[in-house]
């Protein structure tokens, strides 16, 4: 007589999965539950970089895309319509257009890490609120422009929402912050650390001011992190932009391109049917 765990599983008796990711669950059958993960298959990809080449798991990395929302790339958004202007912040979008299909056909995971801040604005600090607004006239975050498309970076607004030319795909994942650091107050941390994610490659805007200051953030934590010069941008001066490579080469990682790391990645899909669907938080 055959024990019951010598027989095969029917297709309806497959274990049961708990968790975030392939990798990170727990199973569930006839004989109890299994704590073992999974393991994942590395998939190792060098780029050149500076201050050294360097080499990542791909299947351990997350290309995180900052604040290429309306608002600020918008001609009619809300940076623009305050007299800021969009050119730096669009310069990034066809470079950043041409990465994401091509990391996301390598297997690569995308977040988005956007503005979108309460509606009522009652986690904003008054630091926050004055250099939002800078005078009792100016628009606010929250608040709405004179062409009016919604009260300014509030999730689920049109100025919140990453701009046309930048396809947010079904797979990828959503964060919202509301400070310049997207690793404050919010779940961004313990997102990318359930999903097994390492290393963090960084695209978007602005290069001294969000991507840095995430960045930063993301090194005190912990993760391996690579500035993608290319992709990101900035209004602020050039000599800005030259002391943020710096500080990122000496102290907190490395600076390479998204031409390069387009150049070295696998061809082949690695995506699979346990890639879970869009998700926000």
């Amino acid at each position: 007589m055959k024990r019951r765990s010598d027989i095969p599983r029917t297709k309806d008796e497959q274990p049961a999965r708990f968790g975030p990711a392939a990798h990170n669950a727990w199973t569930l059958d006839a004989q109890g539950v299994s704590l073992v993960r999974a393991p994942r298959r590395p998939v190792p990809v060098r780029i050149d970089a500076q201050p050294q080449p360097v080499q990542f798991d791909l299947a351990r990395s997350a290309l995180v895309v900052v604040d290429m929302q309306n608002d600020f790339c918008h001609p009619e958004g809300w940076f623009a319509q305050k007299g800021l202007g969009t050119k730096a912040a669009r310069k990034p979008i066809p470079v950043i257009a041409r990465l994401l299909p091509a990391w996301r056909a390598a297997g690569g995971a995308v977040v988005w890490l956007n503005w979108g801040i309460r509606a009522d604005a009652l986690n904003l600090s008054p630091t926050i609120h004055f250099k939002g607004k800078r005078s009792a006239d100016g628009v606010g975050y929250a608040e709405r422009s004179p062409i009016d498309h919604g009260p300014s970076l509030v999730r689920g607004e049109w100025g919140a929402r990453v701009i046309d030319e930048l396809e947010v795909a079904a797979t990828d994942i959503t964060v919202h912050k509301h400070r310049l650091s997207g690793f404050w107050d919010n779940e961004f941390d313990s997102l990318l650390r359930q999903q097994g994610i390492t290393t963090l490659l960084f695209a978007g805007i602005n290069t001294d001011r969000c991507v840095f200051s995430t960045l930063q953030d993301a090194a005190f934590l912990g993760y391996d992190c690579v500035l993608l010069k290319d992709a990101c941008n900035t209004p602020s001066p050039a000599y800005v932009t030259r002391g943020i490579h710096f500080i990122v080469q000496q102290l907190h990682g490395f600076v390479a391109t998204a031409e390069a790391l387009m150049a070295s990645l696998p061809k082949r899909s690695r995506r699979t049917a346990s890639t879970p669907p869009h998700q926000e938080f």
